[in-house]
């Protein structure tokens, strides 16, 4: 499996963990911010940016939430 693909089955999970709270978006958001190394979000960045096949919503959602921060 290509790194790529890891980071979007990765993020999709964590998504799914957090997606029963009603601030979900943030505490993904969050998550990527605090734990995630700054290569590995400018790469799903990236990969959301090019149209994100297979990204659940909240991953995008919570991309949108750091590209604006």
């Amino acid at each position: 499996m290509k790194e790529l693909d890891q980071l979007v089955k990765m993020a999709n999970q964590i998504a799914a963990n957090f997606s029963f709270h009603s601030d979900g978006v943030q505490r993904l958001a969050d998550h990527l911010a605090r734990f995630w190394a700054p290569a590995m979000r400018s790469q799903l960045q990236e990969y959301a940016d090019t149209g994100g096949e297979g990204l659940d919503e909240m991953v995008r959602e919570a991309l949108k939430t750091l590209k604006a921060a």
